[in-house]
């Protein structure tokens, strides 16, 4: 899948992969796509629940050997922190 940017979060624990998520959405025009790394296995849910909360669109996840891949669109609607840890 194409993708504007990539955020490498691998090695982080909740809220980090979120919180660099959020900074790096901001830095990306609306329509873009961001790639996350994760290797966090409640980013699955963190990252669901933080595309509801934002308005951003999950478009895929993935899992590969224990890495967690996740390609989010950026949308306007809203901005909210959206950080809720599973």
């Amino acid at each position: 899948m194409n993708f504007d940017k990539e955020l490498d979060a691998r090695g982080l624990n909740c809220p980090l992969p979120i919180l660099r998520a959020k900074k790096a959405l901001a830095e990306v025009a609306s329509g873009q796509v961001l790639k996350i790394l994760s290797t966090d296995p409640g980013s699955v849910k963190d990252f669901a629940a933080f595309a509801k909360q934002t308005g951003n669109e999950l478009l895929s996840t993935a899992e590969a050997g224990g890495e967690f891949t996740f390609f989010m669109k950026k949308n306007n609607k809203r901005n909210l922190t959206g950080a809720n840890c599973s």
